[in-house]
């Protein structure tokens, strides 16, 4: 016999983590087709040994803990591993990009309780953690295909990845290079102004050749999660808005010593941070107003950080520094209940 069920909710919601994750890898896939147009077989290649590492490792860590293999399927281990691979050098070994998922999947996911439990952001963590410990191989970035007059085929790549050794006649100086960002910083340091850095043919209308196609592509597929409401705009808006408004105020005020803010929009990870890294439902602030006030505390710890601080891309570290205050500031951001009322002071 069934019986009539008069209170709400009356609708089932078909959105699942699955279906969220599956929305996200989407959403990527154009980014990632841009990064290997540009930079080569290095992207899949890192995409492949970062899935393999985290899924195993998260199914290791659920044997471990008695628990069943059924949150494998939910493809939180696949969206980390793919963000951590489109973050990294092209050519980083095969064996920090393991270590960088078993940290992910295993200290800063697992060690915490899981997915829904974790207070950071893991394919940042992980970042960040090898960034640290091996900053010269976290450094090596290859050009983009404008620039490169020896592309390395698959082959060739999967052999550096997994040996180290280039090909005979190459070196790495000869085939890696410093990111836009970190020009930059280090020209303006040496007290070069912004016209004369900008001569340099890495540069593009905005930010570096390749790098600001592929952040054209990063944009449109947040804008398909946006499509989506995969993702909401508060902590996308409020980020980039941030990063705007600071860098723009800067540069007004001198702009052969500031970068003007399209470079910062189009340089580094800051779109791909805004729309797949700080939107993370677990590590970022959940209540609208705090998702407006994280999404923009975050943008200017990235203009802080990029313009005074030691690590060009500033992303990760701003959205992990956030990723603490995120529950501070849903705390103080609480919604008003339904049919409570604001208590009158005394006069």
């Amino acid at each position: 016999m069934s019986l009539p069920v008069y209170s709400s909710p009356h609708f089932g919601h078909s959105r699942n983590v699955t279906r969220v994750m599956a929305e996200v890898l989407i959403a990527l896939t154009p980014a990632i087709i841009a990064l290997w147009w540009y930079f080569g077989w290095g992207v899949i290649v890192n995409i492949v040994i970062a899935t393999l590492a985290a899924v195993a490792t998260e199914a290791a860590v659920l044997k471990l803990r008695g628990r069943p293999l059924k949150p494998l399927a939910d493809l939180s281990a696949v969206v980390t591993a793919v963000l951590f691979a489109i973050s990294v050098p092209q050519l980083l070994p095969w064996w920090m990009t393991v270590l960088g998922m078993i940290f992910a999947i295993l200290v800063v996911k697992q060690l915490y309780g899981g997915l829904g439990y974790n207070p950071f952001n893991p394919a940042m963590a992980a970042y960040v953690f090898l960034l640290i410990s091996f900053p010269a191989e976290m450094s090596a970035w290859l050009p983009p295909a404008e620039l490169n007059d020896t592309p390395l085929s698959l082959g060739q790549t999967i052999a550096v990845i997994f040996t180290g050794e280039l090909p005979n006649s190459l070196t790495w100086d000869a085939i890696t290079m410093a990111t836009p960002l970190d020009v930059m910083r280090t020209e303006l340091g040496q007290g070069a102004m912004i016209s004369e850095i900008r001569t340099s043919p890495i540069w593009g209308d905005f930010g570096g050749v390749g790098r600001e196609w592929v952040g054209n592509w990063i944009l449109l597929g947040g804008l398909f999660m946006l499509w989506r409401k995969t993702i909401t705009w508060h902590i996308p808006l409020s980020m980039l808005g941030a990063v705007l408004v600071f860098a723009t105020a800067a540069w007004l005020a001198e702009p052969e010593a500031f970068p003007s803010p399209l470079f910062h929009l189009f340089s580094g990870g800051l779109l791909l941070g805004a729309f797949f890294i700080a939107t993370d439902p677990v590590s970022a602030a959940t209540t609208r107003k705090g998702q407006l006030i994280y999404g923009a505390l975050i943008g200017l710890l990235v203009i802080i950080i990029r313009t005074w601080g030691n690590y060009p891309d500033a992303v990760a570290f701003a959205v992990l520094l956030m990723n603490m205050a995120a529950p501070t500031i849903d705390y103080y951001t609480q919604p008003r209940i339904y049919g409570e009322q604001e208590k009158q002071r005394e006069p």
